[in-house]
């Protein structure tokens, strides 16, 4: 194993920490899980699979993906969410890279499954992410809502991290509720004001995007289903963005 600390956001992921927390110690001497107060197992499961962790309550995604890196012994940073995996391939790679150069960041290909079903199409895949950084030089940033690492130079390497990203449609359709509550939660924590044509305008660019852009039309019902999704999820986030602000003024239709 390298010199390399894993790092975990959790919140109730008891069926998930378990496999993460063992990926990662394949090439990991330390793996940290930052847990968001879970009311089911998440904490004792990961503690009995060794890792150290430390409760937070959320912070929004950048600043609860960097909370954890002050605790780490290595300036080395692998980052996974609780539902990802190292594929073969990736831990491979890691276990031959060399990490001299502490500018240098990793990016990864990920494989986004619905169930036992990899979904390649719409811009599901590639999927590139960064999540090999050295601290010194790198690091998540600030942002509440899908935020990214930040490094002075990226090497976008053709390895895999698999991402089991939905249990089936049912979960799917369930996730994006619970998503497009967090991010309409972040864009009015940093100040976007309502907007009665914003839901429909970012659904219809979305749409456009995923069927048009990443030829979703042309990719059967797999890209049908990424863009249809990926519509309804933008034009929640912004309809519950509408909500909140609403809800704050205590506004009552007559």
């Amino acid at each position: 194993m390298k010199p390399i600390t894993g790092i975990v956001i959790t919140l109730n992921e008891e069926n998930n920490i378990a496999a993460c927390v063992q990926s990662l110690f394949q090439v990991c001497d330390e793996v940290i899980v930052v847990d968001s107060l879970s009311r089911d197992d998440t904490v004792n499961i990961a503690s009995a699979e060794g890792a150290r962790v430390i409760e937070q309550a959320y912070l929004g995604d950048g600043p609860q993906k960097a909370f954890g890196v002050p605790y780490a012994k290595n300036d080395w940073i692998l980052a996974l969410d609780a539902d990802e995996r190292l594929d073969a391939d990736a831990i491979a790679l890691i276990e031959t890279l060399d990490l001299r150069d502490p500018k240098q960041a990793f990016g990864f290909r990920r494989k986004n499954f619905v169930g036992r079903h990899w979904i390649r199409a719409a811009g599901f895949y590639p999927d590139p992410v960064v999540r090999l950084y050295n601290r010194t030089q790198a690091g998540y940033l600030p942002k509440k809502a899908h935020s990214a690492v930040q490094a002075p130079r990226i090497t976008q390497t053709t390895a895999h991290i698999r991402h089991f990203t939905y249990h089936d449609l049912a979960h799917w359709i369930q996730r994006i509720d619970q998503l497009s509550s967090r991010d309409a939660w972040a864009m009015k924590e940093r100040g976007m004001q309502p907007s009665p044509w914003r839901p429909a305008v970012h659904a219809l660019t979305a749409s456009i995007r995923k069927l048009i852009l990443k030829g979703g039309l042309f990719q059967g019902s797999d890209g049908m289903t990424v863009a249809i999704t990926t519509a309804f999820h933008a034009y929640m986030k912004y309809a519950k963005l509408n909500e909140l602000h609403e809800n704050e003024r205590g506004h009552t239709d007559p």
